[in-house]
């Protein structure tokens, strides 16, 4: 009987290990003048004349960016990209101003149809609060965000892992494909 216990509690643990990157709340939202069906080139927004905040560079977090970005079908350039990407921790608990605003696929499907206006939410984001934002350098103008609250508030914050979960729960928000990427619709 003991065995079975501590077999039990051993499966527990290690499921509670491979859901823990799921713990915070994830939410996005966009803007109405984005040209998502046209984005097919991307690079990360150049940080380092901004000083040394720390906040703003984490290889970790930006590789599991980009590889993101490149299974979605976009390609990193450096020569004139479309999209720019940063992203940003925020250490301390903030109050935010997010957007009530339908699904982006619904808002893509549906655009001529879809009431354009944006009903403003605020967010209290737990200590810790992973924000990247996607900026069109064209237009120049921010065109998506997504944050998660509370990742660095939590104990495996250093764990690679648990940040890679992080950035694809954000981007779990961001179903949009790059222009030209083969995509085929189950009939």
């Amino acid at each position: 009987m003991r065995n079975n216990f501590l077999l039990i509690m051993l499966v527990g643990i290690i499921f509670t290990g491979c859901l823990g990157y799921k713990e915070f709340p994830v939410e996005s939202d966009y803007s109405y003048a984005g040209d998502f069906k046209k984005y097919k080139t991307f690079n990360f927004l150049d940080t380092r004349s901004s000083g040394p905040d720390s906040s703003m560079q984490n290889d970790v977090i930006e590789g599991a960016i980009r590889a993101r970005m490149e299974l979605q079908g976009y390609e990193y350039s450096e020569m004139d990209p479309r999209l720019l990407v940063s992203y940003k921790i925020f250490y301390d608990s903030l109050f935010f101003t997010g957007y009530e605003q339908p699904d982006i696929e619904m808002f893509l499907e549906y655009e001529e149809n879809v009431d354009q206006e944006m009903d403003p939410v605020k967010y209290n984001l737990r200590q810790g609060t992973l924000l990247v934002l996607m900026y069109d350098r064209e237009r120049k103008k921010s065109i998506w965000q997504g944050y998660a609250s509370g990742v660095f508030s939590n104990q495996y914050f250093t764990d690679k892992r648990y940040l890679q979960g992080a950035v694809r729960s954000i981007f779990d928000q961001y179903k949009v494909f790059a222009q030209g990427f083969a995509v085929q619709k189950k009939r």
